[in-house]
């Protein structure tokens, strides 16, 4: 690196800038270089759900650095090691730069027309012999919203398919889910804004400090002002974000509900609730009060293991607190009770009044950039513009929109979630599989059961990335997409902020922009409205854009007022943004009316323990009218807890230096050297009970798979051990070490997010010195590995039966 601004390797959130409440967030640029800049292009980072502002820098034609948008809100300047060091990955000398097809077991390189073809051929065969719910699509949370729309529409209004989701549905569909429940829509009531002059910050099952550095770096400017927020966090784990807590609770996983349940029964017993903000802007309060009355801080203590003093502790902070801000994330979305959990922090602000105020709001955070887009656009399990399944009339306001027969569009029986579309492919009744923009082959949990199904011949897997990832190795037909950087489109952050990104660069060889690839796939399929006239009628990101604001006039996530111009002008800004509110919407419900009127919600409801949805009829015959919905839950215990024979707990999380499967951030040597291999973080309790020493070499294994990783030992309660997911055999297939050959399929019932944060497992010392492995441990390896050892050329990649062909000291944080 020529030069960069600081070594936010080492530091990873720089240098303090303190401030009060009722001053401005101050400015600090951030930026890394190889070289000086020709030119700089408007940008917006993609690797967190942050969305911070940025300039990429291009020379000869090649990015050379980025440096940080002083005047975006959202970072003002500021950016995170992932953000300073990922773009390197563009200029990856393994980047995909011509499509491949399958043929006679190797994947070869072939041409466009070949390629598309050969998916519309498959396409049109199979709707003949199966209709369209032969066909299903996964996609990213790193597409542009542009691209997402236009997917959804082909998919609802030209193939008529439910079978469209994606990764979004691992990391934050309960986001949206609670959300929907407690207020009738989608959307984030509060704003980052709220940080800066909060009193208290509630991090529930949220490592923000690695997750979302520059947000953090937000909350440590305030902590080393004069009048710092007090910081309560619900964490099994010692991390970064715990040392700077006012108050840690260290529950076991899986009992969120009971330790919520737990602090709103506090504030009930302290006499604080804002009666007269519950009856007049909510209903359900009642329930939930004589639901939490049994769970004192004695009875919360003996079901999560969380001290009832530390528990009253936190009780009194936020039964007196002025403001408060609560986030959540994965701790809360990908364990037990999911939905039901994270709407108790949402009823736990409710029962205080405290929402749609400066200071007070809700961050049900997502952990990927786009993956608020893929939730409004329809690219997922949702309809576009927040609307809902069950309302006729909002399935009739899609049909004139797009100009298509209502029937067209499937609406007879709720969409295919994640979890069941991978199951239907299992199953054989999905017949061709679309991925975009991910790996599910590490991601995904039980991942022996993944590559089972990816390699079953009756199922036709078009991978749409940019590079050869562990699931590009089992497609029949891999398209070589664009990514961040080289094609101009918009996306929308947890505080609703929209940005645009622009195209800096070409991209390399044949690679197309996904949505080049989408409109390509609409032209070929010959999808049609009811005129006759082509169904989508864009042909760019501005033009989808358009398109999409249409779509999104009069709904909650109102964009009409928003133009490119308008976001080049400076900034990020916050939907909606339209007549009304011009210049965006920093927070959501400061009238106290939300979206939870039977004729505009997006949902009617779901019951948390089984998921049985309510009916229209019966929505309406209590209908909320702008009201508030407080939704109580009980605890219940998790799917699969340790026994004999797998003792301990495991749970899984990210790193502070990596996103998601580091297609990207592994091939930044920066970010790669700082966190080079996954590791099993335990106790020094149970390190001493099973002879275990720093950097020693452990097994672990659950009743579904095993890993091999390096020991590191602290900061985690015994009876637990953590593994970092990011890690797969792109880059080492020495040995099985994505931690979701562990994992259970298991998923919340309202939500369907995978339950990631809990599984029963094993540990031993493993002698990495051993003959060669045997038995369980050898077929593990292979499975890893392929059954032919070497670097794979990019024109011929090993056959589809055989599965992927391959091709220390760290820090730690989850």
């Amino acid at each position: 690196m020529k030069r960069q601004s600081r070594d936010s390797i080492n530091d990873i959130w720089g240098e303090r800038s303190p401030h009060g409440p009722e001053q401005p967030w101050p400015v600090r640029v951030d930026e890394a270089l190889s070289d000086d800049p020709e030119r700089w292009v408007r940008g917006t980072c993609v690797l967190c759900s942050n969305g911070c502002g940025l300039d990429i820098g291009v020379k000869a034609g090649k990015i050379v650095g980025v440096r940080g948008l002083a005047t975006d809100v959202t970072n003002r300047g500021r950016l995170g090691p992932k953000g300073l060091h990922g773009w390197v990955a563009n200029d990856s000398p393994d980047r995909l730069t011509k499509p491949l097809i399958r043929r006679d077991g190797q994947l070869q390189e072939a041409s466009w027309d070949e390629a598309m073809d050969l998916i519309v051929q498959k396409s049109k065969q199979i709707i003949e012999q199966h209709t369209s719910l032969g066909l299903g699509f996964y996609t990213s949370g790193q597409l542009f919203l542009e691209e997402y729309y236009t997917l959804g529409v082909l998919g609802k209004a030209g193939l008529g398919t439910p079978h469209m989701d994606g990764n979004t549905r691992l990391c934050t569909a309960t986001a949206a889910a609670a959300l929907k429940e407690t207020f009738g829509s989608d959307g984030q009531p509060g704003s980052y804004e709220d940080l800066d002059v909060t009193d208290c910050v509630m991090h529930v099952g949220h490592n923000i400090a690695s997750q979302q550095t520059v947000l953090w770096s937000r909350i440590l400017d305030r902590l080393a002002s004069p009048n710092p927020p007090k910081v309560i966090v619900i964490d099994p784990r010692r991390t970064f974000t715990a040392e700077h807590a006012t108050v840690h609770l260290v529950p076991r996983v899986g009992t969120n509900v009971a330790v919520l349940n737990g602090l709103m029964h506090l504030i009930i017993q302290a006499g604080t609730v804002d009666k007269g903000f519950l009856d007049a802007h909510t209903v359900g309060y009642e329930t939930l009060k004589q639901t939490v009355e049994k769970y004192t801080p004695e009875y919360v203590e003996q079901l999560s293991g969380v001290p009832a003093a530390e528990l009253r502790r936190a009780g009194e902070i936020l039964a007196h607190t002025r403001t408060l801000v609560s986030t959540v994330l994965q701790g809360v979305y990908q364990s037990m009770q999911a939905t039901a959990a994270a709407v108790q922090v949402n009823n736990l602000h409710l029962i205080r009044g405290l929402i749609g105020k400066p200071g007070s709001g809700i961050l049900q955070m997502n952990g990927q950039p786009t993956a608020q887009n893929t939730r409004e656009t329809g690219a997922d399990g949702d309809l576009p513009g927040f609307r809902n399944w069950g309302n006729p009339e909002h399935i009739q306001q899609l049909a004139k929109l797009w100009n298509v027969p209502v029937n067209k569009i499937p609406h007879w029986s709720p969409p295919t979630h994640a979890m069941q579309i991978w199951r239907y492919a299992e199953q054989g009744s999905i017949k061709l599989l679309w991925i975009q923009a991910t790996n599910p082959a590490v991601s995904m949990p039980d991942l022996g059961r993944i590559r089972r199904i990816l390699q079953q011949e009756d199922l036709f897997v078009v991978v749409q990335d940019a590079f050869m990832t562990e699931t590009a190795r089992y497609a029949d037909v891999v398209l070589p997409a664009a990514i961040w950087g080289e094609k101009t489109g918009t996306f929308t952050n947890v505080s609703r902020t929209v940005h645009i990104s622009c195209k800096a660069i070409e991209p390399p060889g044949e690679a197309r922009s996904d949505l080049d690839i989408f409109l390509d796939y609409a032209r070929r399929m010959d999808f049609r409205d009811q005129d006759g006239q082509p169904l989508i009628k864009w042909h760019d990101s501005e033009s989808a854009f358009e398109a999409w604001k249409e779509c999104t006039r009069g709904r909650p996530c109102d964009y009409t007022g928003l133009t490119y111009e308008k976001l080049l002008a400076g900034s990020g800004i916050p939907w909606p943004v339209n007549e009304q509110h011009p210049d965006g919407t920093v927070r959501l419900y400061t009238d106290f009316v939300f979206p939870t009127s039977a004729d505009y919600a997006e949902t009617y409801g779901q019951d948390f323990d089984t998921g049985a949805a309510v009916t229209a009829e019966e929505y309406k015959a209590n209908d909320p009218k702008g009201k508030a919905m407080i939704k109580a839950a009980d605890h219940r215990e998790p799917h699969e807890v340790p026994d004999d024979e797998y003792p301990l707990w495991l749970t899984t999380g990210r790193q502070v230096y990596h996103f998601h499967t580091r297609t990207k951030t592994g091939r930044s040597k920066e970010l790669q050297d700082a966190a080079p291999d996954a590791f099993v973080q335990l106790s020094p309790e149970d390190a001493e009970r099973y002879g275990i020493e720093n950097d020693d070499w452990i097994l672990v294994e659950s009743r579904r798979g095993l890993v091999i990783e390096r020991a590191l030992i602290g900061n985690i309660e015994p009876g637990l051990v953590f593994i970092p997911w990011h890690y797969g055999s792109w880059d080492d297939p020495s040995r099985p070490r994505a931690a979701n050959e562990l994992t259970i399929t298991e998923w919340d019932p309202v939500s369907k997010q995978p339950h990631f944060k809990y599984a029963a497992v094993r540990i031993s010392k493993y002698d990495a010195k051993a003959a060669m492995p045997q038995g369980l441990l050898g077929r593990a390896v292979e499975a890893v590995q392929g059954l032919v050892s070497g670097e794979a050329a990019p024109a011929t990649v090993g056959s589809k039966a055989q599965g992927p062909q391959p091709k220390t000291t760290q820090r730690v944080d989850g």
